[in-house]
């Protein structure tokens, strides 16, 4: 890694491949559980096991790829050639997923052996999601163990990460506004419509973003591979406290913004009345994050990472339950309350990922090591987890209550509560968890400048000791 600041180009292709990411996030979330729930007629709890299931088998499948990355050697180095070659999985996996009309039987390996009573329509989508996810997991672990690599300064890994979700948030608003434009200028809109367009949006970023971050940016070839296990690995993981501290909080945080997601829909159409505009909620709040990103860039260096991100973890808790006030026909009064969570909301992806790259300078300080990519592996887990806990949770919840989601459908007023009390008050109550987490996190800027100094002395020890050996 150069002392030598990185250039803009640098920072534009490498950030390219977040858009994909990005934009498929939301869908994946919000529209892809409430369309196969609301108009493709699946069961609450079918889709909530579908969601746990897949994401289960990343407890393979992750530490895995990680550890595999770590130690690829190609010409390519060991990063891109695990990010180009996730781009037929995730390319098959979306096309299913998104257009399951006419193909909803078929699946080319059957799943019943594992006796769920999920009907053609689960195992469809559990089959699909399983693909999707390792697809994900294969360009995800490598891509950011990479951003971890390109830089050492505590203050460019924050710049790195600020133009990836630049990048990434820009390409959300943008494909966000598609679905927008076709319902006021070709009165094209629902759920259907929004599916099959941000659908069509990622079969065509996933292959030319994916492919322009590895063609024209670099990769360090400095890396030594390693040989050692994975279960040491795992156990260096785990006695880092710093990593510790991090991983909790991000998890419960993203547990938390999971379950929002998930629901926020239900509540614009249960609660507001709402049938085709929820789409622009979802533009107003990645508008919001794109404009908070500079600001947070700067109160990062001013006083710290993990200061900067416990700001943003309060304002949003305060923020949510303002919308339990809301009812029939108040749908516009959501705008400024999104708006400013929004701008809250930039924290939650700038912050954390910006620190991960710090306590992975800790353990090759403590261990002598280079495992990036076992640590994206292990971060890239616990985010799915939270993918898959999060909508088990809600959609049991919602089942419980007897909640109907479909178009048009009416509700009763315990109902209605039940709705808001979940998607108001579910996402702060997590967000203070993860604030307990973090706190006395012990890498400070001068802390990590120390650690980077230290780590740059055992690198120029041990080359001596290898040149007096060969001599």
């Amino acid at each position: 890694m150069s002392k030598k600041s990185l250039t803009k180009k640098t920072l534009f292709f490498y950030g390219l491949s977040e858009m994909p990411l990005s934009i498929a996030s939301l869908p994946l979330l919000a529209f892809i559980p409430n369309y196969y729930v609301s108009d493709l007629g699946l069961d609450f709890a079918v889709v909530g096991l579908v969601m746990l299931l897949s994401r289960s088998f990343d407890a393979v499948t992750d530490p895995l790829i990680g550890f595999l990355s770590d130690r690829t050697n190609t010409r390519w180095g060991r990063r891109r050639i695990w990010m180009f070659l996730s781009i037929p999985l995730l390319m098959i996996a979306i096309y299913k997923i998104f257009f399951p009309q006419n193909l909803w039987e078929w699946v080319p390996i059957s799943l019943d052996f594992l006796t769920l009573n999920l009907g053609e329509g689960g195992h469809y989508l559990l089959f699909w999601f399983l693909v999707l996810w390792f697809g994900w997991s294969m360009l995800f672990i490598p891509y950011y163990s990479w951003a971890a690599e390109l830089s050492s300064d505590y203050n460019e890994r924050s710049t790195i990460v600020g133009w990836r979700m630049f990048i990434g948030t820009l390409g959300n608003a943008i494909s966000k506004f598609l679905p927008a434009i076709a319902l006021f200028f070709f009165a094209f809109g629902g759920a259907e419509a929004t599916i099959i367009i941000l659908g069509i949006c990622l079969l065509i970023v996933i292959p030319i973003c994916t492919s322009l971050s590895v063609f024209n940016v670099s990769e360090r070839m400095d890396y030594q591979v390693k040989q050692g296990s994975l279960k040491k690995g795992l156990i260096a993981m785990w006695r880092n406290s710093a990593f510790r501290k991090l991983i909790f909080a991000y998890f419960f945080n993203y547990l938390g913004i999971t379950l929002s997601t998930l629901t926020v829909m239900f509540f614009i159409r249960g609660v507001t009345g709402e049938e085709e505009q929820g789409i622009l909620y979802f533009v107003f709040y990645y508008i919001a994050n794109l404009i908070g990103i500079p600001f947070w860039l700067w109160l990062c260096k001013k006083i710290g990472k993990h200061n900067a991100w416990t700001i943003g973890l309060l304002v949003f808790t305060f923020l949510q339950p303002c919308y339990f006030f809301l009812g029939e026909g108040d749908y516009y009064w959501m705008f400024p309350i999104t708006f400013t969570a929004g701008l809250a909301g930039s924290t939650f992806h700038l912050i954390p990922h910006s620190m991960k790259a710090d306590v992975i300078d800790y353990d090759t300080y403590l261990t002598g090591d280079d495992r990036a990519a076992q640590f994206f592996a292990a971060w890239s887990f616990v985010t799915k987890m939270a993918i898959a806990i999060a909508p088990f949770f809600a959609f049991t919840y919602l089942d419980l209550i007897g909640f109907d989601s479909s178009p048009g459908a009416i509700n009763s007023p315990e109902q209605i509560l039940g709705l808001k009390i979940l998607f108001c008050f579910g996402l702060p109550l997590f967000l203070i968890i993860a604030i307990f987490c973090v706190r006395d996190y012990p890498i400070t800027q001068q802390k990590q400048e120390e650690i980077r100094g230290k780590i740059k002395t055992q690198k120029e020890n041990f080359q001596n000791q290898a040149e007096i050996m060969n001599n």
